[in-house]
């Protein structure tokens, strides 16, 4: 009896410990409602739209890549024409194209280069920031995710909302890994409205946060996981671990990013989310670089590709992560995993979720880089609404 009540003790500390870690908000700034913990129910419900977008006819629309939203709540997504079969490039709709918010589809632009500046070879990342500029970048290293067969995507391309190219930074068909003036495999893009900075998740082959100044361009900092100094691609420890101590190997690449780094996002309160797609997590920072907290997702996942992208809810109590094949609902400030969202029929390998975003209505907006059939017709346009239901009821 006395190490029953002994042990029974000891459990009753670790779940004291446990949920005060859970409790702790990632900042100390308190949210004026709060998210719920795990198990009290009140969680998002969403309901997918079978009609959004509404694609003119005339086009076929290849892979999906990434989705924006202005402060109209107009969405924006970017495809790869480049991805079509050969028989249906010349129907290619236009990688830029514009939806109001029931789908109806408004204006479409990009695909050719120009002085100064050279079209992604592989679409990857697109967002409006706060001003109403439209960012564009590429993720075409040498041979890898080059559809198109263009020098490397090394450039951050800036244009207004009708198209009209603004600046450039960085230069195409750079070589070289760590360097603060060339890009490797750039993914996502975000731009800070307290300080006009544009943060960039530098992510297939460099595996860092750039930020730079949206206006002139100029580099300020970069960091890599944790807030370390970012190694290079080669300079990474490997993944396969000694049988002895696997732990060892683990820790030693869970201290870098992981290829690819794929999405970041801004909230409010000035915290900086980068999911690090490799290493199934979302790691969260200052704007400076300063590590705050991280947390895990789809460890248990036979799919490999979790922590994809990362999107609020308006009121930013909740953090989405985009995941295979579902996307998770957390805790924006405890990071808890509260639940999950299917965007797939049956287990899919490549459901809707390379990117994700949120409008200001709450809906949750889903696009599959990986899509088959990319026709047009056999696998949908790639681009997805979940329409937001209210919450589930709280629990007792």
């Amino acid at each position: 009896m006395k190490r029953t009540a002994i042990g029974l003790a000891l459990v009753g500390v670790l779940l004291v410990w446990v949920i005060s870690r859970l409790s702790s908000p990632v900042s100390g700034q308190a949210a004026s409602e709060q998210a719920p913990h795990i198990g009290e129910g009140g969680l998002p419900q969403f309901q997918k739209d079978p009609a959004w977008p509404k694609v003119p006819a005339k086009w076929k629309v290849g892979h999906v890549s990434a989705v924006s939203f202005d402060a109209d709540d107009n969405v924006w997504i970017l495809t790869r024409p480049h991805t079509l079969p050969v028989q249906f490039q010349a129907m290619s709709a236009p990688p830029v194209m514009e939806f109001d918010n029931a789908g109806t589809f408004i204006q479409g632009w990009g695909g050719e280069s120009g002085p100064g500046y050279q079209w992604p070879s592989n679409e990857h990342g697109l967002h409006v920031d706060y001003r109403g500029f439209v960012w564009v970048v590429g993720n075409a290293d040498g041979k890898s995710n080059n559809p198109a067969n263009l020098p490397n995507d090394n450039q951050i391309l800036k244009f207004t909302k009708a198209g009209k190219f603004v600046m450039a930074i960085g230069k195409s068909g750079q070589t070289g890994s760590n360097k603060t003036e060339v890009l490797r495999g750039a993914t996502g893009l975000r731009v800070n409205p307290k300080t006009n900075e544009l943060f960039v998740t530098d992510g297939y082959g460099n595996s860092r946060v750039m930020v730079y100044d949206a206006d002139t361009g100029k580099f300020k900092r970069m960091w890599g996981a944790y807030g370390h100094k970012p190694s290079d691609r080669e300079d990474r420890p490997k993944r396969s671990a000694p049988k002895e101590n696997p732990w060892v190997a683990v820790s030693e690449v869970l201290q870098q990013f992981a290829s690819p780094v794929h999405d970041v996002e801004i909230s409010k309160d000035d915290l900086v989310y980068i999911a690090d797609r490799g290493n199934k997590r979302v790691q969260v920072f200052t704007p400076e670089g300063k590590f705050i907290a991280e947390q895990f997702v789809g460890l248990n996942s036979p799919f490999g590709l979790q922590a994809r992208s990362i999107a609020f809810s308006p009121d930013q109590r909740f953090l989405y992560v985009g995941g295979t094949p579902v996307i998770y609902i957390l805790n924006r400030k405890t990071l808890e995993v509260l639940g999950s969202f299917s965007t797939g029929e049956g287990a899919q390998e490549h459901p809707p979720g390379h990117q994700i975003g949120a409008d200001h209505k709450g809906n949750v907006y889903a696009v599959q880089a990986e899509q088959t059939g990319a026709d047009g017709k056999s696998a949908g346009v790639g681009a997805y609404k979940f329409v937001f239901k209210g919450y589930s009821p709280a629990a007792k």
